[in-house]
């Protein structure tokens, strides 16, 4: 989370499941935003709403944190049929523990997409 920006942060979870992050800010600056569920173009069979769902579809494990994600092996790419979109605001999801961080609205999804982990 503290490396370069536009690279990933994977971490284990729960003894059981791999989350993967993209860096956001500077590199010493722990910053960073979860990728939560993705809509799949091709080649993915398993389902991918939900940090681990995704990760496991994927095949993303520890071997890529710190990995740049504009790499030709794994990387974020804009649709080449972009359709407008609205993107909804929410709390965060199972972060009670985070105090007042846990009601803020600090999660982001396209609303009525329906590869949106739970709403």
């Amino acid at each position: 989370m503290y490396g370069p920006p536009g690279h990933a942060y994977v971490y284990f979870i729960y003894g059981m499941h791999y989350c993967m992050n993209v860096v956001s800010e500077r590199e010493g600056h722990g910053a960073a935003v979860l990728v939560r569920a993705l809509e799949p173009v091709s080649n993915i069979k398993s389902e991918t709403r939900g940090p681990a769902l995704l990760c496991r579809a994927m095949g993303i494990d520890q071997s890529l944190n710190a990995h740049d994600l504009l790499s030709a092996n794994l990387y974020i790419a804009a649709s080449p049929q972009a359709e407008p979109f609205v993107i909804v605001k929410r709390p965060r999801i199972g972060v009670a523990y985070a105090g007042i961080w846990a009601k803020r609205n600090l999660r982001f999804y396209i609303r009525d997409n329906p590869f949106v982990s739970r709403l």
